[in-house]
């Protein structure tokens, strides 16, 4: 019931309800809580003198408060209270996390169009400095599936221009913690983002099918990938596919062996030990594999037995460190060592090549961490302005030390919290893994077969399509499966940014047409006195894509009766320039007819916006001023034109004062 029923017992005397053009179902949700004890001079007296306070000032002022310090620098919060216990939980979780980034950087390194060491070089900076700046213990951060394809599909396989993407959109992701910016992620829906994770998927698949067939292809998009990958579908590699099929089933395999449990009433120490080693090898399958097909290989090879496509030199040792490359210089082709020709471009050159990635990179690297956050929260609340932060430093990091895009990784984060991790201390650990094997192990990496990287990725990455969702959508708003499917074909077709793109401008087109369509509840109903009025309650605010309808469909009822108009203004908590517009324009018109228009609780606020125009209201906020405006119609009423109470003069309903004082 809105709140001019509940103060009076009016008596309906008709409902109207019609559909959205010709029909009003008003809303019963409870929107706004009005206190009808104030009066709307003193509401306006507080608005006014609200203290102004620069906002510069006080926003230096909470910089350097101790509270602030503790909240940028998490690791202030628990390292006092670091205990043994912690310390080992986050070693063995740290180490066990550590063997899986290892064949994981390498992999996604080849879907981001890079030699493999660079997977490596960006999966240990960024996990240094989220120790110190990270909210989440599980989360961890490297190479993920979303971000080496995104750095493809920008960088397209510059290894520079990837370099400098990682650290703009640090940047600007540190901007957009300092702004309070985190609320964008909102934008992207629950289907948009079921779409764009499928269609991920699907793209990323397609990209590792090539080192799996041993053929070459070219292309983008996903369509682009599939035609150069039939083209060239008669230089398959019988070893590399039957290798990367094979190991495709044994990672499946493994991964469900890691999920059985032995659970009998009485558990065991041998029970316990049975289900920790099947999980063990559950989490290590793809080290295990990795480091297996290596030994096996390596042998092949040293007997002249080449069958398979390897991964290659990868450098020895860390990477210099320093600033990212601001230009390209051009290299000559070499015909002898098989090097493509690099052209030479400039700072803005290759700015102007990363496009759209400098907005859309951030915004799926907030909508992928936020995503790992929440999955472990356990209730807690998320501090998205403080995990900005943190993935824009630890980008920066990595983009010092020829790094690309690192993100918190959902399946890996998982691994993380399975493995029995106690704070982010956990990231130095896996950090440090990293460094060993860059600075120890490389030589080995040459041994890896391209297929067994490229089925390590296509076992993780089919598990992210995300068909389970359309049946509980289908039964929940059958509409919401639109921009869902837009999302999946638009990044299917076109290049994933752009697609995103035009997947969220369609969920907001959705957004605006429901905010363009409020709904009006026309109710006909009659105090005790006998007076009949003609109420109308929107169930929204007034902003310039709704106010027209509201118009339109108030002028039409007005038309309809000579009855006063009163309008519920309970869920009216906000307006613009244009409903101001409109609702002069609108009070004209009755005013022409000599028919009276009424606000009831119309907030403070709001009418600031409406009396900017000098548009003159008629305003009651209880029920007894109301009755006195309806009478004064009708029959002559004994109140003087002024009155004044504690030195203010109003009118009896225009200044909005209870009349229930006098």
């Amino acid at each position: 019931m809105s709140t001019l029923e509940n103060q009076a017992p009016f008596r309906k005397t008709s409902r109207i309800e019609e559909p959205v053009e010709s029909q009003f179902n008003g809303s019963t949700e409870f929107i706004l809580i009005t206190d009808h004890q104030t009066t709307l001079h003193k509401s306006l007296e507080q608005l006014e003198t609200k203290t102004e306070t620069s906002c510069c000032k006080a926003y230096v002022k909470n910089v350097f408060r101790k509270k602030t310090l503790y909240k940028r620098f998490p690791i202030l919060q628990w390292l006092p209270n670091y205990t043994t216990t912690d310390a080992i939980g986050d070693l063995i979780a740290g180490i066990t996390v550590g063997l899986t980034v290892i064949p994981q950087g390498l992999a996604y390194a080849g879907v981001a169009g890079l030699p493999s060491e660079y997977g490596l070089y960006g999966s240990f900076m960024g996990c240094f400095v989220y120790v110190l700046l990270g909210t989440c213990k599980d989360s961890t951060i490297g190479s993920t599936a979303i971000a080496s394809l995104l750095v493809y599909q920008i960088a397209q396989g510059v290894w520079q221009r990837a370099v400098l993407l990682t650290f703009i959109t640090g940047i600007i992701e540190i901007f957009m913690a300092i702004f309070k910016l985190g609320f964008l992620v909102e934008f992207v829906s629950g289907p948009v983002s079921a779409g764009f994770t499928s269609a991920v998927a699907l793209i990323i698949s397609t990209s590792q099918i090539k080192s799996m067939l041993g053929v070459k292809s070219g292309g983008t998009t996903f369509l682009e990938r599939w035609i150069t990958i039939i083209r060239n579908i008669r230089n398959i590699r019988v070893p590399d596919t039957l290798l990367g099929i094979s190991c495709v089933l044994i990672l499946i395999v493994m991964r469900s062996i890691g999920r059985i449990k032995m659970a009998p009433k009485v558990l065991k120490w041998y029970h316990k030990f049975i289900n920790k080693s099947l999980w063990f090898l559950g989490v290590t399958r793809n080290a295990s594999l990795v480091i297996l097909c290596t030994v096996i290989v390596s042998k092949l090879e040293k007997e002249n037995n080449h069958y398979f496509r390897l991964t290659g030199h990868v450098p020895l040792g860390l990477p210099e460190f320093g600033l990212p490359p601001f230009s390209i210089n051009s290299v000559p082709a070499n015909v002898t060592f098989e090097n493509e020709e690099v052209k030479g471009e400039t700072f803005m050159e290759m700015i102007n090549s990363l496009g759209y990635g400098l907005i859309i990179v951030p915004l799926i690297a907030l909508l992928e961490n936020i995503a790992v956050c929440k999955a472990f929260a356990k209730g807690k609340p998320i501090d998205a302005t403080q995990e900005l932060f943190a993935i824009g430093v630890s980008n920066i990091a990595n983009s010092l030390c020829k790094g690309y895009r690192a993100n918190g990784g959902l399946a890996r984060s998982a691994v993380n919290n399975a493995s029995g991790v106690r704070t982010p201390m956990g990231n130095l650990y896996i950090g440090l893994v990293v460094v060993v094997a860059l600075m120890y192990l490389t030589e080995y990496f040459y041994y890896i077969p391209k297929a067994v990287l490229a089925a390590i990725i296509i076992s993780a990455v089919i598990f992210q399509l995300q068909y389970h969702v359309i049946v509980p959508m289908w039964r929940s708003k059958r509409s919401d499966l639109i921009p869902g499917f837009v999302a999946f074909i638009a990044c299917l077709v076109l290049p994933l940014e752009i697609g995103i793109l035009v997947a969220i401008g369609v969920n907001l087109l959705f957004i605006l047409y429901h905010s363009a369509r409020p709904k009006v509840s026309l109710e006909t109903l009659e105090t005790n006195d006998g007076l009949k009025f003609l109420k109308l309650t929107p169930d929204r605010c007034l902003i310039f894509p709704s106010v027209e309808s509201v118009r339109n469909l108030v002028i039409k009822s007005g038309i309809k009766t000579t009855l006063p108009v009163v309008i519920d203004c309970t869920y009216i908590y906000g307006a613009d320039f244009t409903a101001a517009k409109v609702i002069s324009s609108m009070i004209e018109d009755f005013n022409k007819r000599d028919q009276k228009i009424i606000f009831f609780n119309l907030k403070p606020s709001v009418v600031q916006i409406f009396e900017g125009l000098n548009t003159k209201l008629k305003l009651c906020y209880n029920i007894h001023a109301l009755s006195q405006e309806l009478k004064a119609g009708t029959e002559p009423i004994n109140l003087p034109e002024t009155i004044v109470i504690e030195g203010e003069t109003t009118s009896p309903c225009n200044g909005g004062i209870d009349l229930t004082k006098l």
